[in-house]
């Protein structure tokens, strides 16, 4: 629950910044920017500033943007403060999440996760991937995890999308049909 408030409170910020790093053609350093920022935002020292009640919201951002160093330029900086002044710092991870996923879309690209039993050759990687762009129409990156659990096949996430065409998954429709 609280994920999905944090995800909704992040929203018109990420598209804030996704509409300002492309006016000014700076997607790629706007996403360098948000990505250290969130990870600023989710370490164990930064959060006890964040939460502590004593610490005015000027301080605390400052505290944030010291931290954060020259990995932000003057925009990104006033980003955070405005961020800092709404008590929404904290969002950061879902604002640059929701961001890359604008950036994917407007560059008509999709993350795609390869997960199968056994390490892939490049040769099945490369016609797995020809296969998905023609499906998806858009360009892909790959990342191949492998997970001895599935038995056999691959399973496909891109997106919103799964695919799965492991034996565990074909075995478990299988259970399943046989019992209903």
């Amino acid at each position: 629950m609280a994920e999905t408030s944090t995800s909704t409170a992040a929203r018109p910020y990420a598209k804030a910044a996704f509409e300002f790093a492309r006016g000014q053609q700076a997607l790629e350093a706007w996403s360098g920017m948000l990505s250290t920022a969130a990870l600023v935002a989710v370490d164990a020292n930064v959060k006890a500033v964040l939460d502590n009640p004593k610490l005015s919201t000027e301080h605390k951002v400052g505290i944030f943007l010291d931290v954060c160093g020259e990995a932000l330029d003057d925009s990104a900086r006033n980003f955070i403060r405005t961020l800092g002044e709404q008590d929404r710092l904290a969002a950061l991870p879902s604002v640059a999440e929701l961001f890359e996923a604008q950036k994917a879309e407007q560059e008509q690209r999709v993350e795609v996760t390869l997960v199968s039993a056994f390490a892939l050759e490049s040769e099945q990687e490369e016609k797995l991937a020809t296969a998905l762009r023609k499906r998806l129409n858009r360009d892909i990156s790959i990342t191949t995890q492998v997970d001895s659990t599935l038995l056999g096949g691959v399973i496909i996430r891109a997106g919103d999308t799964v695919i799965d065409g492991s034996v565990r998954g074909k075995l478990a429709r299988l259970s399943e049909a046989l019992n209903s």
